[in-house]
């Protein structure tokens, strides 16, 4: 992979786990495999290429989903860009090695081209767009027309964007960006999520016009698994 100022990441602020990159024959990663299907799916009567990974809750696991979706995307054959769209606590750069200097708030504020912003790893079909340095007004950047414009950019060069949000009970920025994208799969942790919580998520994203593709209960104890995946 890419690497750039090794010294950026800190291993212990490293919560995502690249299962799908390092056991891609895991019943974890056939699981994975079992979202993509149910997202083409999906696909059917409505182009999907641009889809927000969020969650109700904080830790609930929805970076991790985020990344290894990605990864199995590229892995057959699907051009894909991985966005870190939380600006408040950005995690994508950890796992992959990738300085975080330039990024998403670098494009949308015109500070460097999108192209010079993504970074590309060893994983064939995959680059990524990290946040950038943090603003301090994710909401409003967020709401801007540009990144409408870098997000129809990125629909012509790539056949998915895959974009990590902050969770949506802890602000707003995941329903502003699942309202510019074709689809939005929410995360929610088996034994941990407040059932309450995921309620009141699944209605804010409804009322954000957004189209909730699905939802990936993830931890539950299975006999091969501990992600499953159902359809809204």
């Amino acid at each position: 992979m890419k690497i750039l100022n090794r010294k950026l990441r800190n291993k212990d602020k490293n919560p995502v786990n690249l299962i799908a990159l390092n056991s891609p024959k895991s019943p974890i990663t056939e699981q994975y495999r079992l979202i993509i299907q149910n997202i083409q799916y999906s696909s059917v009567d409505k182009e999907v290429k641009s889809i927000v990974i969020t969650s109700s809750e904080p830790n609930d696991g929805k970076s991790t989903t985020a990344a290894n979706l990605a990864i199995v995307m590229a892995q057959q054959g699907k051009k894909v860009v991985l966005v870190d769209a939380d600006l408040r606590k950005p995690s994508v750069h950890y796992p992959f090695n990738l300085s975080n200097i330039h990024g998403l708030t670098s494009v949308l504020t015109k500070q460097i081209g999108l192209e010079k912003a993504i970074s590309k790893t060893d994983i064939p079909n995959l680059d990524i767009l990290t946040s950038g340095p943090l603003p301090p007004n994710p909401s409003t950047i967020l709401n801007s027309r540009a990144i409408e414009i870098v997000i129809d950019e990125l629909r012509a060069a790539y056949d998915y964007i895959i974009l990590d949000t902050p969770p949506v009970l802890v602000v707003a920025d995941s329903q502003i960006v699942a309202n510019k994208c074709d689809g939005v799969i929410m995360v929610v942790a088996s034994g941990k999520t407040n059932k309450q919580n995921a309620v009141k998520a699944k209605e804010l994203l409804t009322k954000a016009n957004s189209a909730l593709l699905g939802v990936v209960l993830n931890g539950m104890e299975t006999d091969n698994s501990n992600y499953y995946y159902y359809q809204s």
